[in-house]
């Protein structure tokens, strides 16, 4: 197992020089992000990255996220060049190290919450989703400012994108994933990088728009569209999660040689299609973080883990969900627990 850290890039408050002083942290997970979705990644940005980041004795082995453009969503003409130049992206990282893409295929909206800072008991503040709030905004005509979604649309830009989604339900977006895994997965192969699928979160249609990685039936699927190890699975825990009906561990079992990337972290459920980001440990929550991890373990996981989605504690101010103390905390626990597993394991 190898421990990874969200970085923004050099405007993240959370700097290179504070993720290398966690301990036993192997690298970072980062991206292009001024590139727009579908382009091409200069050469020099990805160098950049990883130059920074050997700096300061991480790796850059994890990005997050190569965006997939919404046309090849929605199977619309231009998607062959917006596909090669997807492509192009991962010969371009597979030949600067990178060894695993973590992406996902959620239309028009990516992780989504009604709450940004929902003040907790301990006066610590996290993420939280509430299904009645999100039920009762209407994306076509509100003024949104939500995380997971791309804010450069206008408002009738926005409007005319969910227009063209009604012509594609669930089937449909099925159809055009499985045109873009055949197309990219082979390059993956001859590069050496591993595409690693993010579960929709929440794991629930939002807005009407059609999800479609949500449980194990997802992976099965998926799987079955193209099987190659090089097509594999971000396991993220509170995605999965906030839907009492997936059992992760059992996840796990039927996908451990898929696996190649964890987003760690706990989610406490508040409601029916309701919870709040949690500390990481298992008492905070409602997943067994132990559990989870000694099954991933005992079904020879040796991937990347990132701790995800941290409170804002002890003050701190910054990207909401990715503050430093909170996720520096989780790292610390999820290593703890790594150890405890492989030590009883070796006795």
């Amino acid at each position: 197992m190898k421990m990874t850290f969200r970085w923004y890039g050099k405007s993240d408050p959370v700097t290179l020089e504070k993720i290398r002083q966690i301990p036993c942290m192997s690298g970072i997970v980062s991206a292009v992000y001024d590139v727009s979705a579908g382009e091409v990644w200069p050469d020099a940005n990805i160098l950049s990255i990883k130059s920074d980041a050997q700096k300061n004795d991480l790796g850059f082995e994890v990005v997050e996220s190569v965006p997939v453009h919404e046309s090849i969503k929605l199977g619309l003409f231009e998607r062959d060049r917006l596909i090669e130049n997807y492509c192009e992206n991962i010969r371009r990282l597979g030949t600067y190290g990178v060894k695993v893409i973590c992406y996902n295929f959620m239309p028009v909206f990516d992780w989504l919450r009604s709450d940004l800072s929902r003040k907790l008991s301990d006066g610590s503040s996290t993420l939280a989703f509430d299904n009645e709030i999100v039920l009762a905004m209407d994306p076509s005509t509100s003024d949104l400012s939500l995380p997971g979604w791309d804010e450069s649309y206008t408002k009738d830009g926005l409007k005319n994108l969910l227009k063209l989604y009604e012509s594609v339900d669930e089937e449909k977006l099925w159809e055009n994933f499985a045109y873009f895994l055949n197309n990219v997965i082979p390059v993956c192969e001859e590069f050496g990088v591993r595409m690693a699928i993010h579960p929709d979160d929440p794991p629930w249609s939002i807005f009407g728009l059609p999800r479609i990685i949500t449980g194990a039936e997802s992976y099965a699927r998926m799987k079955k569209i193209n099987p190659s190890v090089a097509n594999g699975i971000t396991l993220c825990l509170g995605s999965l999660g906030a839907d009492p009906a997936n059992n992760i561990e059992s996840i796990v079992r039927e996908n451990c040689d898929r696996i190649h990337f964890v987003h760690a972290r706990n989610i406490k459920l508040t409601g029916e299609r309701c919870f709040e980001e949690a500390p990481h440990p298992t008492v905070c929550g409602n997943l067994d973080m132990y559990g989870i991890l000694k099954v991933l373990h005992d079904s020879g996981f040796v991937g990347y883990v990132r701790p995800d989605h941290g409170r804002m504690i002890w003050g701190e101010t910054g990207r909401a969900g990715y503050g430093l103390f909170d996720r520096a905390l989780g790292a610390a626990y999820l290593t703890g627990l790594w150890e405890a597993i492989e030590r009883s394991a070796s006795e």
